[in-house]
């Protein structure tokens, strides 16, 4: 296997996409964020303070997608088409998936990853008042589309 984020003298460099084609791309990411059921509890009834958790958590994955490209150094900045987020409660965690879109020369995967970890992230700040043994879990690609590698699906997913 080959790192291609290493140029002939071993050094870290950004990709050279120039010379490949625009494609479709599409990257589904997962995870968790486990807390106290009281948590949850607080979560559904808007009692937090600082806000409504998971519409702050919408809004802050989909600006990190889009700042991907500033937070990990060799991203490339990408025009992305499509970020969304969706979030289903449970009795002791909260499940996020992030779904994020583009048209382009490289996928979409870190973006789609990135928005889940600031999304859990963002529910960690917002009730860390409340709840300090929350814990981020399992965050992964479950599939993309698109690109040279084709279709990936995660198995088990």
């Amino acid at each position: 296997m080959t790192f291609t984020h290493f140029n002939d003298k071993g050094r870290a460099h950004m990709v050279e996409v120039t010379e490949k084609t625009d494609t479709h791309r599409t990257a589904i990411a997962r995870g968790q964020i486990l807390m106290k059921p009281s948590t949850i509890e607080a979560i559904k009834h808007s009692a937090i303070s600082k806000g409504d958790v998971i519409q702050v958590a919408q809004i802050a994955g989909v600006m990190g997608a889009k700042r991907t490209s500033d937070l990990i150094p060799m991203c490339h900045p990408l025009m992305l088409t499509h970020v969304t987020l969706d979030f289903e409660i449970l009795e002791d965690r909260v499940l996020i998936e992030a779904v994020v879109k583009t048209v382009g020369k490289t996928g979409v995967e870190m973006e789609a990853l990135t928005a889940v970890n600031i999304a859990a992230l963002t529910i960690y700040d917002m009730c860390k008042a409340v709840d300090k043994e929350m814990q981020i879990d399992g965050i992964r690609l479950v599939e993309k589309l698109g690109g040279k590698s084709g279709h990936y699906i995660r198995q088990g997913e």
